[in-house]
């Protein structure tokens, strides 16, 4: 281990210190978005309550484990059970986010979902990614620009599509409004005093430009029914029905995968209309402040489906990671974690992170006994 890396454990052993380092670095305005969730945020609580109430039992006497993390999903083998989930306008979270991510990804051999609202195009990923790019697509109603999206993501390089249908209209983030954030950011006084207060983010942003949706600025005036002076969300404001995904499922040949699904029920025609996997996700608590947790609807989606199944939402270090696992996830995302390790550490903060997250999990499965990720059920408590 070199001196950079013990310095950084000392000051850092945590996602938590990554954190806490963040919220002093980023404006206030910025925190909010990244770290709000809507409502009285009861749902962002139950998921770190029901995440908590899954516990093992250790085990003794097996020796040295020398545990395997590599994992297979949709074809492909990645280094960790682990990925960067997407996150809209990261760049205006971290100066550069996406680019960082991205080839924070690559070198850890993990996927990086790319955001239909960041602030950097498909295309301007393209160099920093091999074949663990995956596109996250908010449904725009004109069939002419979501197929000009799709190709442009798969010229790109990017592998997977990932549909998020769990934002049928936009959620009330209390937290947000009250921090003077508007869509697009406007620069008040008030928030320009947020902004003075963090230099780094600050000189930042002011080389890298300010954040837009980059991608969703291009067909700007372009779209059919749109002013072409309309805020570039109102492209994206639909919800999907079941032909929605017909259609996408026919434009796209590469894996599919729908996020945001909470009911066994609705998985027979999720597998019906092709998709490749399910990701279980209830938006980290940000869409609505009366779902359940993702903990408490896995086991029956995992019961549901022999397809792959992704987890998020409240996920705070390998042993969560391990929770999601052994209750049927075959692999796990993060976003908002990502994006305190920029916070905290700017572009060291990635690595670190996955740092952070591989000592959780080899350190917990030691306690376990176990160097199989196959082998957690075997140690559930209950």
């Amino acid at each position: 281990m070199n001196v950079r890396r013990m310095d950084l454990d000392s000051l850092y052993p945590g996602l938590e210190d990554l954190r806490a380092k963040a919220r002093r670095r980023i404006p206030h305005f910025v925190w909010e978005y990244l770290d709000s969730a809507t409502g009285q945020e009861r749902t962002r609580a139950r998921n770190r309550q029901h995440l908590d109430d899954v516990r093992f039992m250790p085990s003794i006497l097996h020796g040295e484990t020398v545990p395997d993390l590599s994992t297979t999903l949709l074809g492909q083998r990645f280094a960790l059970p682990f990925g960067i989930a997407p996150v809209g306008m990261s760049g205006l979270i971290w100066p550069d986010a996406e680019r960082l991510l991205a080839k924070a990804a690559t070198e850890a051999r993990i996927p990086y979902a790319l955001s239909t609202v960041a602030t950097r195009r498909p295309e301007d990923l393209a160099p920093h990614l091999s074949d663990n790019g995956w596109f996250q697509i908010y449904p725009p109603p004109d069939p002419a620009m979501r197929r000009d999206m799709l190709a442009r993501a798969k010229a790109a390089g990017f592998r997977a599509l990932v549909l998020t249908v769990d934002v049928p209209v936009p959620s009330r983030r209390e937290r947000q409004v009250r921090s003077g954030l508007t869509a697009p950011p406007r620069l008040s006084p008030r928030i320009l005093a947020q902004i003075a207060t963090c230099p780094a983010w600050a000189l930042g942003t002011l080389r890298h430009g300010m954040p837009r949706m980059a991608l969703i600025d291009d067909y700007a005036g372009k779209t059919a029914g749109l002013s072409s002076i309309s805020h570039a969300g109102y492209m994206l404001r639909t919800s999907p029905d079941a032909s929605y995904l017909d259609a996408l499922r026919a434009e796209w040949d590469g894996p599919l995968i729908v996020k945001g699904v909470l009911q066994a029920a609705d998985v027979p025609r999720l597998e019906a209309a092709g998709a490749d996997a399910i990701w279980i996700s209830n938006h980290a608590g940000r869409q609505f402040d009366a779902a359940p947790s993702t903990v408490e609807v896995l086991p029956a989606i995992r019961a549901a489906t022999g397809l792959p199944l992704l987890f998020d939402s409240g996920i705070s270090g390998g042993l969560d990671i391990l929770r999601a696992l052994a209750l049927g996830a075959d692999f796990v995302m993060l976003g908002s974690a990502w994006h305190y390790a920029l916070g905290a550490l700017g572009p060291r903060g990635p690595a670190h992170l996955a740092h952070i997250l591989h000592a959780d999990l080899i350190a917990n499965l030691g306690q376990l006994g176990i160097a199989d990720l196959s082998d957690l059920p075997k140690r559930l408590i209950d």
